[in-house]
């Protein structure tokens, strides 16, 4: 793949290195000595990844990729603040990659911090936790209206919370969102399924598929 390569050619590249993943059949591309030397004076991934903190969601072996390949910010429950906002824009404008994937996952652990706090004997959290997780919050709200007084079904909020990340990220960047207007960016919003290891694309913003 060319430096520039389109957005559906990366997201194709990632497809395929998370097939690798699943099927246990990885090739671990671009780790070698060589490599290290070679990104020593600089570098050019060919995508930046938004996911969250939890120690499961290591991207590049997930899609199998190599040193300098993906610009990696991460946080607890990939939540979108203004350090966030800055890092994508950087790999935007300034490293030109043409594909940002926000990466959620099941069983996320800030996710269900944010359902519990919904409830009515919700212990108190240390603010800064709260603070993280309190953007998550507005899912859950959308999720328990929706299911008319029942459980509330964790994988659900996390999906609304992918979509509601995916779109605050467009709002909060005009430089990303022009990016996208002019067809040099895409974003792809993907659910990673713990078990399987399989990323699972649930919104896209851009041409980031082949037609």
């Amino acid at each position: 793949m060319t430096p520039t390569a389109t957005p559906a050619e990366v997201w194709g590249d990632m497809r395929e290195g998370n097939a690798r993943f699943v099927s246990g059949d990885p090739s671990h591309p671009r780790q070698d000595v060589e490599r290290r030397h070679e990104l020593a004076g600089g570098q050019r991934p060919r995508a930046a990844l938004f996911g969250c903190a939890d120690s499961r969601l290591a991207a590049e072996i997930i899609f199998d990729q190599g040193l300098g390949d993906l610009f990696v910010v991460r946080n607890a429950g990939q939540v979108i603040s203004d350090s966030v906002v800055g890092s994508l824009e950087y790999a935007v404008a300034v490293l030109d990659v043409p594909l940002i994937v926000v990466l959620g996952h099941d069983e996320c652990g800030a996710v269900a911090a944010a359902i519990e706090s919904t409830t009515a004997d919700a212990p108190s959290l240390p603010p800064h936790i709260w603070r993280q997780i309190a953007p998550i919050v507005p899912a859950v709200r959308r999720v328990i209206r929706a299911s008319e007084g029942g459980s509330v079904d964790a994988e659900e909020v996390g999906r609304e919370h992918l979509r509601d990340t995916v779109a605050e990220l467009l709002h909060s960047s005009e430089l990303i969102s022009d990016a996208v207007a002019a067809g040099t960016l895409a974003i792809v919003g993907a659910n990673y399924r713990l078990s399987e290891g399989t990323a699972i694309p649930d919104v896209i913003v851009g041409a980031a598929e082949n037609p």
